[in-house]
């Protein structure tokens, strides 16, 4: 099973002063970042919750999209993880043209990702071995 959350592990407030966040719809109140993470919810349908953005001065941020228990929608900014080094970008395109073969392959692209980031932090991936026996790459 996937965990979404994963992909929120290691996030920072971009601006720690936007906590506590209240929800408008139902005033439940988030006083820290962890918690607003931890007790929100996925966006529906199988949407991302993360959006790339960038600042006025050039930062590069995350926007994250959050459910609250009660169906609404709230938004807070994040720093941004991303290695911009040409070692991150050079993995960055390795990352795409796997997730890219593996789509072509019929694979969710969510089990895609967690199965090459996997694969990239040298863990064994049983989805992949079976696919590469099934549909060997030969190129």
């Amino acid at each position: 099973m996937i965990n979404h959350d994963d992909y929120l592990k290691g996030l920072t407030a971009y601006i720690e002063a936007s906590f506590p966040k209240t929800c408008a719809v139902c005033g439940k109140k988030y006083h820290t970042a962890e918690q607003f993470l931890s007790e929100t919810e996925n966006m529906p349908n199988n949407r991302s919750s993360l959006k790339e953005a960038l600042e006025e001065d050039g930062t590069t941020i995350v926007e994250v999209f959050r459910n609250c228990s009660c169906g609404s929608t709230l938004m807070d900014e994040f720093n941004s993880r991303r290695n911009t080094s040409k070692l991150g970008d050079e993995r960055r395109i390795r990352f795409n043209k796997l997730l890219a073969t593996l789509q072509d392959q019929n694979l969710p692209i969510e089990i895609a990702r967690i199965e090459i980031l996997n694969l990239f932090k040298g863990k064994k991936s049983e989805t992949l071995d079976f696919l590469l026996k099934q549909h060997p790459i030969v190129k």
